[in-house]
């Protein structure tokens, strides 16, 4: 959607025909950027770049257009120009000297005493794309720019009038914009001891970007690097937690060494039909233990009682010279020999004296 904006310059001279007709030829506007009041009362910076208004869109947009006794409350059209039309401008629409130059003609009589009575100030009306994008031109940085801008009037106004939205004051250097309508009264700032006029829209921006500078205080400055102090901590003690759980090549060989042992220890028992993929090293030796005593449950049981009766049944299959061929077969089935490997048992856990 479109936005209306409006732009001003003085009238500097002017030519009175035969008929009582007043030509004038105006800058109406140029490149740069300037503040525009929001309706909260903040103000946003706007950018009026070389390529959109001197691109041909823009020169021709102000060709053959009505010139108002202020600005409207509407966009002027065939349906309304009898209503506001006092003059026309000419079809001489060019750049020069880096502003957007045109002369105009004043038809209107009533207008005209109010020109030769200092109501002497021309403010373009027009219509633009306020596109968000930020960057600086001219070391002025800039929220938005107007793009597709296209001139729809040139208003003769009162000094400081710009119509129902925005009013405006002006200088042949530069246009400051608030949102009241009518006069603006000028405020005072004061930059490194001396005292300026200036207007409130303008005011506002500086007290904003002072505001915005100040935030950045020594509280300010010292939570941030406490909060950077507190990540870094936390990274670190990351770091630690990670390389605990890493193992050195001596543990994981140690560990890969124990791994074989058991392996090669539990296979002549359970067999080559066992598969020790994914298996624990308790759940190795459970499954020996059963070889040996079918109705085995190791539900419940301590680590070290594990570990106590697959040593013993290590320790009787080896002295015996049994291998695994069969269900049980680790069991020698013989009285004796079945109280022997008891016994070991027993003295392993310390069961018995």
């Amino acid at each position: 959607m479109k936005l209306q904006r409006y732009d001003t310059s003085y009238i500097k001279d002017y030519m009175e025909t035969p008929e009582g007709y007043l030509t004038v030829n105006v800058p109406i506007t140029r490149p740069g950027v300037f503040p525009y009041a929001r309706k909260d009362g903040t103000v946003q910076m706007e950018a009026k770049l070389p390529d959109e208004i001197f691109s041909d869109r823009t020169i021709y947009s102000a060709r053959s257009k009505p010139v108002t006794d202020g600005h409207p409350n509407e966009p002027v059209t065939i349906d309304n120009y009898q209503s506001y039309a006092k003059g026309m401008s000419h079809t001489d629409s060019r750049v020069e000297d880096f502003k957007l130059y045109i002369s105009l003609t004043v038809t209107d009589k009533a207008l005209i005493e109010k020109i030769h009575g200092g109501y002497n100030e021309i403010s373009i009306g027009f219509l633009s794309d306020v596109v968000a994008e930020s960057g600086t031109y001219n070391g002025d940085q800039y929220e938005f720019v107007q793009r597709n801008v296209e001139i729809n009037h040139i208003a003769i106004v009162e000094k400081g009038r710009a119509g129902p939205e925005v009013a405006i004051r002006s200088d042949s250097d530069a246009w400051q914009i608030d949102e009241k309508g009518g006069n603006t009264e000028m405020v005072k700032i004061k930059i490194e001891g001396t005292e300026y006029e200036v207007d409130p829209a303008v005011k506002a921006h500086i007290d904003a970007l002072t505001a915005k500078m100040k935030g950045d205080s020594a509280d300010t400055l010292q939570g941030r690097l406490d909060a950077l102090d507190v990540t870094l901590k936390a990274k670190d003690q990351e770091i630690a937690t990670l390389k605990e759980q890493v193992l050195s090549a001596d543990e994981l060989d140690k560990q890969v060494e124990a791994r074989v042992t058991l392996i090669n220890t539990a296979q002549p028992l359970l067999g080559d039909s066992f598969d020790f993929t994914g298996k624990s090293e308790r759940e190795i030796k459970e499954a020996v233990i059963s070889t040996a005593k079918d109705e085995f449950k190791g539900d419940g049981k301590s680590d070290d009682y594990i570990n106590a009766f697959f040593d013993a049944t290590v320790e009787q299959v080896q002295s015996n010279g049994f291998s695994s061929t069969g269900p049980n077969i680790a069991y020698t089935r013989d009285a004796a020999n079945n109280k022997q490997l008891e016994e070991l048992k027993n003295k392993r856990l310390n069961m018995r004296s």
